[in-house]
């Protein structure tokens, strides 16, 4: 145990280290300058302090108030060694963040036992905070694991969906990573932007209650069929609603919004403005602009740019104009991502992804959300 001792008369300084010297496992650093001392707790942990009251250039009060101001000295025990009686001296010093107080002349008996006693608490203490420090270690791995597993629950659940439109991983990855741009480039909170991008590959569970005969048409929907593949934004908010995950919920609203339009002529709900949610509004961006580049039986894929230009056509009437411009802006980035081989996000891992589409293109850009 490593303790302190500040004193600027010699005897005293001297007295305490031999007391100190005579306790087991205790090594004493003696110091007759209070600001030679704080020096040095700036850079050595300390398991007890003893200090004087009245000390040149700098009194203990002042020494134990700078001293509980250093990284780990917040729980370190400090004993005020003084021969004052003033009852307003021992208020400040214990407002400073004094643990006790010894009287002068120094009785080396009750010297003694108070030094162990607060040794064997500063002891138990560091038990106490190594095995908190540990648990803290195992909650936080536990939640990493879990982390790991709902995000690999949602990536196999969504590819599951996503094969039964004819899509791939690649399409899911892609509208994730594009999600995320966009949030980001808005100045959405760090952890907002991750939910975004972990739940958007769920954006279309509902087309699990939509027949095959119209998920693989392929050939344009007539009105009822439209009808029919428009339900799947309500189906898989339903589906999803009442999760106590957070990335779940997300996922939830993205399902059921990211198909409504800025000028309030989606679905389900028409809804318009911002009162479609906004991780819907930056999904729908990342969702048409990634089917128009996809390939289908029924539909070659758009020029990237063309594409690119067909977002900053609809903004203000499909699209939120501040998530198209945000697009924009990290269109330098984005098309990047239209390379061959696409990109590889941590969603996916080492899945390999072919070509993909959209229902968003079943017809024409117009009927795409």
């Amino acid at each position: 145990m490593r303790i302190f001792a500040i004193d600027d008369s010699p005897s005293i300084l001297s007295f305490i280290q031999r007391a100190i010297l005579a306790i087991e496992g205790c090594e004493i650093l003696p110091f007759l300058d209070p600001k030679d001392a704080l020096t040095i707790l700036q850079t050595q942990q300390a398991d007890l302090v003893l200090v004087d009251y009245n000390m040149p250039g700098m009194n203990g009060i002042e020494l134990i108030s700078r001293f509980r101001q250093l990284p780990r000295a917040k729980d370190v025990p400090v004993i005020m060694l003084t021969s004052e009686t003033d009852p307003t001296i021992k208020i400040a010093a214990i407002e400073a963040g004094a643990t006790e107080f010894l009287t002068k002349p120094i009785d080396q008996a009750e010297f003694g036992i108070r030094i162990r006693n607060l040794l064997t608490l500063r002891v138990a203490q560091q038990k106490l905070t190594d095995h908190a420090d540990a648990l803290e270690r195992d909650v936080a791995a536990a939640r990493a694991r879990i982390a790991a597993q709902e995000k690999e629950i949602i990536w196999r659940l969504s590819k599951a969906m996503a094969c039964r439109d004819g899509e791939t991983a690649l399409h899911l990855e892609r509208v994730a990573v594009i999600a995320r741009m966009i949030a980001e480039e808005l100045g959405i909170a760090p952890e907002t932007c991750e939910k975004i991008y972990l739940a958007s590959p769920l954006h279309d569970v509902g087309k699990i209650g939509v027949s095959d005969a119209i998920l693989l048409k392929a050939g344009p929907l007539n009105a009822d069929e439209m009808q029919q593949m428009r339900a799947h934004a309500t189906f898989g908010a339903e589906i999803l609603e009442g999760s106590e995950s957070d990335i779940i919920r997300t996922a939830a609203t993205i399902a059921g919004s990211h198909h409504e339009k800025w000028d309030g002529t989606g679905y389900p709900k028409q809804l318009s403005g911002e009162d479609i949610p906004i991780e819907g509004r930056i999904v729908a961006i990342a969702d048409v602009f990634d089917a128009l580049c996809s390939e289908r039986p029924y539909k070659k894929a758009w020029p990237v740019d063309e594409a690119h230009r067909e977002i900053l056509r609809g903004s203000g009437i499909h699209f939120d104009p501040a998530c198209a411009a945000a697009f924009d802006r990290k269109w330098h980035l984005i098309r990047p991502l239209y390379a061959k081989t696409g990109p590889q996000s941590e969603l996916s891992g080492s899945v390999k992804s072919g070509p993909e589409a959209s229902d968003q293109t079943k017809t024409t850009v117009e009927t795409a959300a």
